[in-house]
This record gives C-alpha cells, sequence and structure tokens, in this order.
C-alpha cells in the first residue's frame, strides 16, 4: 500500500461523522490541517503541487476507532489454534480433540481455545482428554483466558502430573501456560503483524495491548521489524514495574522504532478473576457455592498490596488500569483509586453497586468495557448472578453518572472487531432474543464515541487516525453495523488498509 504521510493529502466530497455535512479536509504531516463544509468550498478540489485529491463521493469520515484491550499474541495465536467457540459440552470438546489431534507431529502441543464451561452439563477433567488422545500433550484454553484444561500429558509437560482434574484456573493457569513451549517469536511476530492488518481493515487505528509478559520490549522488538498498522499502548504488569521505573518510562512514553507508533502503557492489576469461572469477586455467594472457600469469589490482590503498587506507579508517571469484575471488586479497585488520588482505568467494570457509579467521574477513573461479553455472557450472567443482572454491564448507568467509556474485545475472549462492540452496546443483543436489559443500551453516537476513546469530532490540529465507511453508522442497524463495509483505514496520515 502506498505511503502518503510525507504529501499533502485532500478528501474532499466526504461526510463528516454519523450523519454529518459533506466536507472537505486536508490533511498534512500525519496531521488534520483544514476542515471545510462543501458548501464553503466552492466547487471540487484541485489539487496543489505535490498534493493528492481523493474523491470519497459522500462517504462517511470518522475518527479512527481503537480497542482499548486486547492481548495481541494471544489473538494473533488464537487465529492459529483449535476454535473451541460455541462447544456445549466438555464431551462435546473432547470429541473436537480427537477429530484434530492427529493434524500436527507428535510432541507437539495441540493448542485450543474459546470454551466456556459456565453453562456445560458436565465438567472438564483430564481423563476426557486422556481418553481421546493419552500420548500428545492438549492445552485448551477458556474464551475468559482465565482457566486452561490439560491432559496427562501435558500435565507432565509443565511438572503438574499429580494434578487432580486438569483444570487449572486464575495464577495457576497464568503460571501453566507460560511453563508451555512457544512458537519462536519470529513466527508469532508475523502472526500479529498480520493480526494488526486484519484489524486496521476494520476500521482500527490503535489498540492497548494487555498482553501477560514483557510487553514493551516485545513491540520495541516488533517496531524495529516492522511498522505496525495500529498505534499501539503497551502494559506493563507488576513484576516489570520496578525494571520500568529504572528506565524511566511513563505512560505515554513513546519507545522502540521512531514514528510514534508504539508507546508506553498503563500497569495492569488484577482485583479479581472472571464470571464465567465463578471467581470474580462479588458481595453476594455463587449459587450452588454457598459456604465453601471462594463462595464469593476470590481477591488477586489485597486492598493494601493494590493501593502500595498504584502508589509506586503514578508516582513515577505510570498510570494504573485495574482489572475488576465483580462489585466488591470494582469497590476496592475505585477504594484504591481514592486513596492514591491518581487518574487511571478500570478493566471491565462488569458488575456495579449503584453508589459506585458517580465514583468513576468524581475520581477521573475511565471504564474500559467490552460490550461484546454483556452479549456473551448474558446466560451465564443470569445463572450466576441471578436478581443482579440489572446492574451489570451498565453502560447507559455509567455514561449517566458522567463516567468516561473506553471500548474494547479483551481478544482473543472477543474478536478484536470495533463494529461487533458498538452492534452489541446499541442493541443488546447478538441473537433472536430480545434485548437483555435494554435500559443500558447506548446510542451509535455515544457507542462510536466509546469505540474511538473519546474522539467524537474530526478537528483541525487532530492526529490523522481516520476510518472512511459505505454506510451510514447512524442510519444502520444493529447487522448493518456489525457487517460495517470499511473502505479506507489512515493512521498517522497513513493509508493502512484501501484502495489508495
Amino acid at each position: 500500500m502506498a505511503d502518503h504521510a510525507s504529501a499533502a493529502l485532500t478528501l474532499d466530497r466526504v461526510r463528516l461523522g454519523a450523519g454529518g455535512p459533506l466536507t472537505r479536509l486536508r490533511i498534512a504531516d500525519g496531521r488534520v490541517t483544514h476542515v471545510v463544509a462543501e458548501a464553503e468550498t466552492g466547487g471540487r478540489a484541485v489539487a496543489a503541487d505535490g498534493e493528492r485529491v481523493l474523491d470519497l463521493d459522500g462517504r462517511v469520515l470518522l475518527p479512527g476507532l481503537w480497542d482499548a484491550h486486547v492481548h495481541m499474541a494471544e489473538w494473533a495465536s488464537a487465529r492459529h489454534r483449535l476454535d473451541l467457540a460455541g462447544t456445549a459440552s466438555a464431551r462435546a470438546v473432547a470429541d473436537l480433540v480427537r477429530e484434530r489431534g492427529g493434524a500436527a507431529p507428535d510432541g507437539t502441543v495441540l493448542f485450543g481455545y474459546g470454551f466456556r464451561d459456565g453453562l456445560w452439563p458436565d465438567a472438564p477433567h483430564k481423563r476426557l482428554l486422556d481418553a481421546v488422545l493419552p500420548d500428545r500433550p492438549v492445552a485448551l484454553v477458556s474464551a475468559d483466558l482465565h482457566a486452561a484444561w490439560l491432559n496427562s500429558a501435558c500435565l507432565a509437560l509443565v511438572g503438574r502430573g499429580d494434578h487432580p482434574t486438569g483444570l487449572v484456573r486464575e495464577t495457576e493457569c497464568h503460571e501453566v501456560l507460560s511453563a508451555l513451549p512457544k512458537a519462536p517469536a519470529a513466527v508469532v511476530d508475523g502472526w500479529i503483524a498480520d493480526a494488526c492488518a486484519a484489524a486496521a481493515a476494520r476500521g482500527v487505528t490503535g489498540v492497548i495491548d494487555f498482553q501477560f509478559g514483557d510487553t514493551v520490549a516485545d513491540w520495541e522488538r516488533r517496531s524495529a521489524a516492522f511498522r505496525p498498522a495500529l498505534r499501539v499502548s503497551a502494559a506493563i504488569y507488576p513484576s516489570r514495574l520496578d525494571a520500568a521505573v529504572r528506565r524511566g518510562l511513563r505512560t505515554g512514553d513513546e519507545v522502540g522504532a521512531p514514528g510514534g507508533l508504539v508507546r508506553v502503557g498503563p500497569l495492569k492489576l488484577f482485583t479479581d478473576g472472571s464470571l464465567n469461572t465463578r471467581t470474580a469477586l462479588c458481595r453476594d455467594p455463587y449459587p450452588g457455592l454457598e459456604g465453601t472457600d471462594g463462595s464469593h469469589g476470590i481477591e488477586e490482590t489485597p486492598p493494601h498490596e493494590l493501593v502500595r503498587l498504584m502508589r509506586r506507579a503514578a508516582a513515577h508517571g505510570v498510570e494504573p488500569a485495574v482489572h475488576a469484575i465483580g462489585d466488591h471488586a470494582n469497590t476496592l479497585a475505585l477504594d484504591a483509586f481514592e486513596a492514591v488520588r491518581c487518574r487511571g482505568r478500570i478493566e471491565h467494570a462488569q458488575l456495579l453497586s449503584p453508589e459506585d457509579l458517580p465514583r468513576f467521574a468524581r475520581l477521573g477513573v475511565t471504564a474500559g468495557v467490552q460490550p461484546r461479553h454483556a452479549t456473551d455472557d448474558r446466560d451465564v450472567a443470569d445463572r450466576h448472578w441471578a436478581g443482579r443482572t440489572g446492574r451489570a454491564f451498565a453502560y447507559a448507568d455509567l455514561l449517566a453518572a458522567g463516567a468516561r467509556l473506553e471500548f474494547g474485545s479483551d481478544a482473543p475472549v472477543s474478536p478484536l472487531d470495533p463494529w461487533l462492540a458498538i452492534a452489541s452496546a446499541v442493541s443488546r443483543t447478538d441473537d433472536e432474543r430480545p434485548a437483555w436489559h435494554p435500559e443500558q443500551r447506548l446510542s451509535v453516537e455515544d457507542a462510536l464515541v466509546a469505540a474511538a476513546r473519546g474522539r467524537r469530532l474530526i478537528r483541525v490540529g487532530d492526529p490523522a487516525d481516520l476510518v472512511v465507511v459505505d454506510v451510514d453508522p447512524s442510519r444502520a442497524g444493529p447487522d448493518a453495523l456489525r457487517a460495517m463495509p470499511v473502505h479506507a483505514t489512515m493512521t498517522d496520515g497513513r493509508w493502512t488498509h484501501g484502495p489508495y
């Protein structure tokens, strides 16, 4: 694709925003330099020396879209793994493993991704996998990335041959997956380059990458090998915080190859687990677990340690991003922000107490939410959060309380496609059923703003991060939003997708 970032570019006859007027817009040096309504232009644009003029024939121009929560290496790898989405039981997964288990050489790990066991009639167990593939290591990762299901051969490979069930959750899950053989870095980086291009084809101009590991160093390496099709904000995990402080890294700092596309992101911290694994920390017990250890979920980071880590990060210019799903976890996260008095993010914010809603705006905390989770998890929520779902995925209530929303996918938990998130936020359903808690639906305009990290308009001086679509979103129903035809995408004044 041609690189026209150094030359001036005029986009003529483009409709500015959903339902907006026909406009002429000029771009130079990666920035928007002129925005003029067609009524003021006095005819078609004429190219000056060294300038290109593109007639966009009334297509709609929007601020570039972001995915504010991805696990990029996991997403890129999941596109090459056994797809377990939609499996209705542990037995059905075992049948898939039987069918696909011989597709690679013996001794290599068969990776699968995407199972959701929260509604299954049977439980995942190593015996089921051993019965269909006893000799080849099998590692299956849940859709929410908080659990993994291994057979005996794989458990032996990671030194856990005595594990009773083969189903590992939360910290143990992350330890086990980290110990498994990985594809070479060059292979994964190639997958990621492809995944970035695929995201650009859906209008994405930036991501916050919460991939586990040394994400900053990984993106420094990648940016030296190829120019990403997206802006990347690379998260820091607590094990890397001291090293980041020693380097003087602050959230927003440019790292890697020159050009400003890769920057330091937030510090990722955890208060609890997830809904599907029944480990989200809640005030009320999970049905069927009453009176047992973990009946309310789990506390990943004690409050005093959460405050300590956030305070250290904030003192060195690193903004915290705190994973909180259950209502008690969100209260603890907001309490920590109030104690530290720093800005930052809460990731997921899935179940909220009513008294916590106004605290997001008052404390300057962004709610990083994933609208596809609301529709994907509605049945699990109805079972395990029965009687509380009116305050689950409460996006309209958060907006009404003044909170800033930013949309993400949590890819690979849901696909890296912002139009799926927009459609779910607008419709609150992804199938033939009526909207789930329709009072929490958002308007198309508010959903687009949340998908663009708060950009509502395109103004002079803005970075030239733009997306051109063939259908006006303000006139599109949920199905049309999901399938939105993206004509072209531009990041930093360069076309990253489209015919130009």
